[in-house]
């Protein structure tokens, strides 16, 4: 009897399931975003909550929470309850490089979270400043061969997507070159501008207008394409390293355990809104790729850029400040 009573129980509950998906949501939702307002993550997350707050018909509420390189507000909304009302921007860092870097994390980036979509991507690009005199990436890498130890970058912090991504790319060429790191891109920009640092490999948007001043000198970008921002500017892999690839990209995830047909729907949500005209127009205007994906899809992708950054993390023996 008890046997029946709990198969009917399971039954009635498999049927709830779906039902509840297509009723969902039925109020606001939080889209955690684990950083200081401005730059990439805020836009990328506003113009996204915007469509799904138009798509779903219940708000999308945008909300601010830096602090710990995102692991605070990762911990926090892995602790949240899986319903689908919780949500959080994922990145490069707290899903990959941190994993790597700290000894110990708050929270399981594979276990405690439920991925959804990869959103979009912001290519990094290696710049030097005009003193410099190489005018290509391999011209540059020739350079710093010629005089190792001598050639400074900076980047954002330690741990940084830049320092990440040069760090990566010292390995790729088997070059030396000098770790500054500052404050935030801001303090790094003002030495490297004014010839204090030669080189930095960090995001397009911050650097773009001072490229197109000439008073910095595009070498490469780390994706996998051009960049539409850039088009004139090669890739680092056709610049002579077969498969480099290092982009910022960002991600939607829930807190595991939240419903598969939640998650289904906020990918497809997601994925519609990444191909509107509008959405492609704003995201192009801060050199952002959008993508979109299926949660299968990104939770492949988070595997694969983990043992990327974990060997570069380790081969640089770089830690947590």
């Amino acid at each position: 009897m008890n046997r029946m009573r709990i198969v009917a129980t399971l039954a009635v509950l498999a049927l709830a399931l779906p039902a509840a998906a297509q009723q969902y949501p039925t109020k606001p939702i939080r889209l955690v975003v684990p950083f200081a307002p401005g730059g990439s993550s805020e836009i990328i997350s506003r113009v996204v909550a915007q469509k799904l707050s138009e798509a779903l018909g219940h708000q999308v509420v945008v909300e601010n929470r830096p602090g710990g390189a995102g692991n605070i507000a990762m911990e926090q909304v892995a602790r949240s309850e899986p319903d689908g009302y919780t949500l959080i921007l994922g990145h490069i860092g707290t899903l990959a490089v941190n994993p790597a870097m700290f000894p110990k994390l708050p929270y399981d980036p594979n276990r405690d979270f439920a991925p959804i979509s990869l959103m979009a991507a912001v290519p990094n690009v290696i710049v030097v400043n005009p003193s410099v005199p190489a005018k290509t990436l391999q011209e540059f890498a020739a350079l710093a061969k010629k005089r190792p130890g001598t050639i400074n970058y900076g980047s954002a912090g330690t741990g940084s997507s830049g320092h990440l991504a040069m760090e990566y790319f010292k390995q790729v060429a088997q070059i030396d070159l000098v770790h500054v790191p500052y404050k935030g891109t801001g303090p790094m920009l003002t030495d490297l501008l004014g010839g204090q640092t030669e080189a930095t490999f960090t995001g397009v948007p911050p650097l773009l207008p001072h490229i197109k001043q000439g008073k910095l000198r595009a070498l490469a970008v780390g994706s996998a394409k051009r960049t539409d921002a850039l088009p004139d500017v090669p890739t680092v892999a056709e610049s002579g390293y077969a498969g480099f690839e290092t982009s910022q990209w960002y991600g939607l995830l829930a807190p595991a355990k939240t419903p598969k047909a939640v998650v289904d729907k906020l990918s497809a949500e997601v994925a519609k809104a990444l191909r509107q005209p509008d959405v492609v127009q704003r995201l192009a205007a801060d050199s952002a790729t959008p993508i979109g994906s299926t949660p299968e899809e990104f939770a492949a992708y988070i595997r694969k850029e983990q043992e990327r950054w974990g060997r570069v993390v380790k081969t640089a023996n770089i830690k947590a400040e």
